[in-house]
């Protein structure tokens, strides 16, 4: 306490010849010091009061939090139009590179039609000669790079075997490699690239030599030469985790992902429809099994969620399963004249989905004599028929439908080989065209929707540009898997992952084969072009594990490298690969 009262006489003694002499300034006029009044309690005096209120304390805040942003806002963007900057100037030299290149490719692209027109100038003799000498160039130099490896120079010492005299366009060729198995196999059989390469310098010595130097020609420049690999010389898929499911008791007629891949329906012939999920970690509050009386001929998951599932049959009922509620919400019937809903489509964007009902169903194996089509659009909302879409006077059976990507284009394929589209916004067919000599059993989109993929129920799948319609960007010969009598079992169909890289097609085998889609292999201005990618050893497509049945339907996962496939030994088996 006594230490206090002196500090208060120092502080006193210091100030108070100060405060004498700004009362003295004041009085004069001079304010050469200011004295700052002392307040006990400012925040009841009605002139400081503002300041210690909510109201100004929050716009206080307001502000400062304003000008910072404002400050830091300000540094953002310098940062953004830098890094713009940066962006810019990569692609513009980006830009430069690829003009540099396609100059390059362009120079390429003249030099090889040159030396078309050069090959076509000459006799037929002379022709084949000069081809094969590049072939035979082509083969020396990838005989002395893999001569490296020991492992595949066992595979070059194959080359050297004898090859079938009787061989013919479009047969596959095949020969016994002893320790290799028919998995690890190119394109085109290594053995007939080697032998047309020893006869580049005696071309002519005997008509069987010419007839076989002939034959590997016609391979070379034939449009779907990569195709000349048995499908059964694809290499198996490399699974990451499988699972089979086997509920069902009769022959798998469809089976479809949801639009988020989380669950599964499967159909079979019987009558029965059962949803299930493949990954334990999904619940299975929504697994169920329903009985339609009628064999299931089309099933559809709703586009914009997992709640709905539409199932057509052969007696032209249409049922929508709602998944949460576990019942039947709606159940449509078509017209008596058109009994068999051979498929279902919704649209990706409006509560509308299309059916395509013929008016007889004598099997899949008579898919053209299906009797006439009748295309309905119904409203998901009120369950009702809104219109028919217009196909002329007794148009042929619609045997699959789809949906672009915003609803606003519908594809229908025919039993009589044509393709049709429609504008869904005008209800109006705005063009078509003659696909197949045959019925046509699938049809989708391709990945950028510039082209739409087709499989005919002779096995050959066509992809078809929309851009140039009529023009073929890729095609497949499958009747290996599609042939006859594989029809009175299952309607082929085709399915696309997500990428659009991978076509996955039903089988009347145990197995299904996945191609490779590219346009690439349509390209044929080179006619060694397909034996320098068998020489390389490039993969053109993979085969699914063996079901013990016929694979009946198939589907991608939407968004993953997962696979679905139905069989006639009653399992439905989801497939993930690496």
């Amino acid at each position: 306490m006594p230490y206090n009262l002196q500090s208060m006489r120092k502080w006193w003694s210091f100030f108070r010849p100060m405060a004498v002499i700004s009362c003295k300034n004041v009085k004069t006029g001079h304010h050469g010091l200011v004295a700052i009044p002392y307040i006990k309690n400012p925040s009841l005096d009605p002139q400081f009061r503002v300041y210690f209120s909510k109201e100004w304390f929050d716009a206080l805040h307001l502000s400062f939090r304003n000008f910072l942003s404002e400050v830091f806002n300000g540094t953002h963007i310098l940062k953004v139009i830098s890094t713009e900057k940066n962006t810019v100037k990569y692609l513009k030299d980006g830009i430069k590179q690829l003009n540099n290149k396609l100059s390059q490719l362009q120079a390429l692209l003249e030099t090889k039609e040159a030396e078309i027109l050069y090959l076509q100038s000459l006799a037929p003799s002379d022709r084949e000669a000069s081809i094969l000498k590049e072939i035979n160039s082509i083969s020396d130099l990838s005989s002395e790079a893999s001569s490296k490896d020991d492992g595949v120079s066992s595979r070059v010492k194959d080359f050297r075997e004898p090859v079938n005299d009787s061989l013919h366009i479009g047969e596959k060729i095949t020969t016994t490699n002893c320790g290799e198995s028919s998995s690890s196999t190119g394109v085109l059989d290594k053995s007939t690239v080697a032998k047309s390469s020893s006869m580049g310098g005696s071309v002519g010595q005997s008509p069987s030599e010419h007839e076989k130097s002939s034959n590997v020609l016609q391979m070379a420049h034939t449009e779907n030469s990569i195709d000349v690999l048995g499908e059964e010389e694809f290499p198996e898929v490399k699974v990451d985790f499988q699972e089979t499911f086997l509920g069902h008791t009769s022959r798998i007629s469809r089976c479809r992902f949801s639009a988020s891949g989380m669950n599964i329906a499967s159909a079979s012939v019987d009558g029965t429809v059962r949803i299930w999920t493949y990954d334990s970690s999904t619940p299975t509050s929504r697994n169920a099994t329903i009985y339609c009386g009628a064999e299931i001929m089309s099933l559809d998951w709703e586009c914009r969620s997992d709640r709905l599932l539409l199932i057509g049959t052969a007696d032209g009922g249409i049922k929508a399963w709602n998944v949460d509620a576990k019942r039947v919400v709606c159940d449509l019937s078509t017209t008596t004249g058109f009994p068999s809903v051979l498929d279902l489509k919704c649209s990706p964007v409006e509560p509308i989905f299309v059916s395509a009902a013929a008016s007889r169903w004598n099997g899949f194996h008579k898919l053209d004599k299906a009797g006439f089509a009748s295309l309905t659009v119904w409203n998901m909302k009120t369950w009702k028929a809104m219109t028919v879409l217009p196909l002329g006077e007794d148009p042929p059976a619609i045997t699959s439908l789809c949906f672009n990507h915003n609803g606003k284009i519908l594809a229908a394929s025919a039993a009589d080989g044509m393709i049709h589209m429609f504008d869904m916004s005008a209800g109006l067919q705005i063009t078509g065209w003659p696909a197949h000599d045959t019925a046509v059993s699938s049809l989708l989109f391709g990945p950028d929707e510039t082209s739409i993929f087709s499989l005919g129920s002779d096995g050959k799948i066509f992809e078809w540009s929309l851009q140039n319609q009529g023009r073929v960007l890729w095609s497949r010969d499958c009747t290996r898997y599609c042939f006859p009598d594989s029809l009175k079992i299952c309607r082929h169909e085709i399915a696309l992952d997500s990428n659009g890289k991978r076509l996955l097609v039903t089988s009347g085998s145990v197995r299904s084969p996945i191609y490779q889609v590219s346009s690439f292999s349509c390209n044929v201005l080179f006619s060694f072009v397909s034996l320098i990618l068998v020489v390389q050893g490039h993969t053109l497509g993979l085969r699914t594990l063996p079901h013990s049945g016929a694979i009946t339907s198939v589907d991608w996962h939407p968004t993953l490298p997962i696979f679905i496939t139905g069989s006639a030994d009653h399992s439905v088996r989801v497939t993930s690969i690496i």
